[in-house]
């Protein structure tokens, strides 16, 4: 059964690897793992992972958080060109006035903010899914997210294909800190076949690419505050 992995690396990232010593994850490893272990008569030909550009303006590391996240798709891509697929969205920072945080919320009461939102992942995620369906032999595919903006997309393919289309959801947050967590999203759970509500602390420890990774020119390295 040929699958489609599609990763929302915002969500995987704040649900897993932020403040972590994981971030250097080798996706294919990991998701492999898991595919193996949900659904283990699937063949998985080929993961997407949809990110965006740090803005070294305003990361917490400057340029070198920047670098760090280049390096890591140059790792990504090195090791698995035709198996893991990087797409791009974009990060767009805006002045804004929003309301102070208060209680009861007073929307005449407003402050000037710096407002930094994600664009484009979960519209690419939710036309690469229905397109991969409609023009590709797929017959699994598995959203990595705990966005409910992609339900209506989940909700489309199962009208549409039926049960010709399985379903996977893995919700990106460790199951060590799953509990305190907003719950898994059920809006997507219910159109899937399967739903994985955590993943471990020991998968991502043991799911990293290499520390160094040779190429044609300069080998890639682990960033070093990683």
């Amino acid at each position: 059964m040929k699958t489609i992995i599609y990763i929302d690396g915002y969500n995987l990232y704040y649900g897993c690897l932020k403040h972590s010593e994981d971030k250097w994850l080798d996706l294919r490893k990991l998701f492999s793992n898991i595919l193996a272990t949900q659904s283990p008569h699937s063949e998985l030909v080929q993961i997407k992972y949809f990110t965006a550009d740090i803005k070294a303006a305003i990361a917490s590391n400057g340029q070198a958080a920047m670098q760090a996240q280049q390096s890591y798709h140059r790792a990504l891509q090195a090791l698995y060109p035709n198996e893991v697929d990087i797409i791009k969205g974009y990060y767009s920072l805006e002045k804004a006035n929003l309301p102070r945080f208060q209680s009861p919320p007073d929307k005449s009461v407003q402050v000037a903010v710096w407002k930094l939102e994600e664009k484009q992942t979960d519209v690419n995620i939710a036309l690469h899914a229905y397109r991969d369906v409609c023009r590709l032999d797929i017959r699994h595919i598995v959203i990595v997210s705990n966005d409910t903006d992609l339900a209506p997309a989940l909700q489309l393919i199962r009208q549409d294909y039926g049960d010709t289309i399985n379903i996977g959801v893995v919700i990106p947050t460790r199951k060590s800190i799953a509990s305190s967590r907003r719950p898994g999203n059920k809006q997507l759970s219910s159109s899937a076949n399967w739903t994985r509500k955590y993943i471990t602390d020991a998968e991502l420890s043991r799911n990293h690419l290499p520390d160094l990774i040779p190429t044609r020119k300069k080998p890639i390295r682990k960033p070093q505050y990683w």
